[in-house]
């Protein structure tokens, strides 16, 4: 498998896809042949309440533009590992932001409140990493989330590589990089900061090599590791300022 960045070989496995061709049809959602260690997050993502995950939820008034993330789970030589994304700087939204591939809602993805979500998923992953949704499969979603600054209500939707293909930029007007990081360093306790924005806000967030993982992808992460049990204790005093390489 081959990434632009830091990049870690995969391996396959075998489970089931999601039907029909690439991502069209009716996205499958299948736990069934997912490997061993992975069974912490597809039992997490059945009981999560969303308050357990994000103090930012979608409005009542159904306002937001609905949108998706894949998170997606690989193998690789390091063991387990996330497939992460540093978006282009010269975007609107989260510019220069690591994050997991992911993108608004298309009228052809189908229904936000159905199976849209996870076809957004797919299609924005495909779009903005070159991965072929074939070997990639749905297992779970977690409750839909909310990004306040740029108005996105976000499903985010969980998935396991089943057959890495190769990934990296696409369109560098979209991305800036394509790259995994091992779960093992992301728990790691010296790779664990609290993010201070300019503003004064405060989360959690990662130092992967010469990024800064913060934001909305950095609380999933998080709150993914604390209930799939992989959490490992940390300095949350430790702060890093957004600026932190200037």
């Amino acid at each position: 498998m081959t990434h632009s960045g830091r990049a870690q070989a995969g391996r396959t496995h075998s489970g089931r896809a999601q039907t029909g061709s690439s991502y069209g049809g009716d996205a499958l959602v299948s736990s069934e042949g997912l490997p061993e260690w992975l069974t912490p997050v597809a039992k997490a993502a059945e009981t999560v309440e969303p308050k357990q995950l994000s103090r930012f939820l979608p409005p009542e008034s159904g306002a937001g533009r609905q949108s998706a993330v894949l998170i997606l789970f690989g193998e690789g030589e390091q063991g387990p590992e996330l497939l992460l994304m540093e978006r282009a700087s010269s975007l609107r939204s989260h510019a220069g932001q690591p994050s997991f591939p992911g993108g608004a809602l298309d009228p052809e993805d189908g229904d936000p409140a159905g199976d849209g979500p996870l076809r957004a998923a797919l299609r924005e992953a495909e779009e903005e990493t070159g991965l072929d949704p074939a070997g990639v499969q749905i297992f779970g979603v977690l409750p839909k989330l909310y990004i306040p600054v740029s108005g996105f209500v976000v499903t985010p939707v969980l998935a396991w590589w089943r057959e890495p293909t190769p990934v990296g930029v696409v369109d560098p007007a979209e991305t800036a990089r394509v790259f995994t990081v091992p779960v093992a360093h992301l728990t790691a306790a010296e790779h664990r900061v609290t993010s201070v924005h300019p503003r004064g806000h405060q989360g959690p967030a990662f130092l992967v090599g010469d990024a800064l993982v913060w934001g909305f992808t950095a609380g999933v992460i998080d709150r993914i590791l604390h209930y799939a049990g992989w959490e490992r204790p940390w300095d949350r005093t430790k702060q890093v300022p957004l600026d932190w390489r200037a």
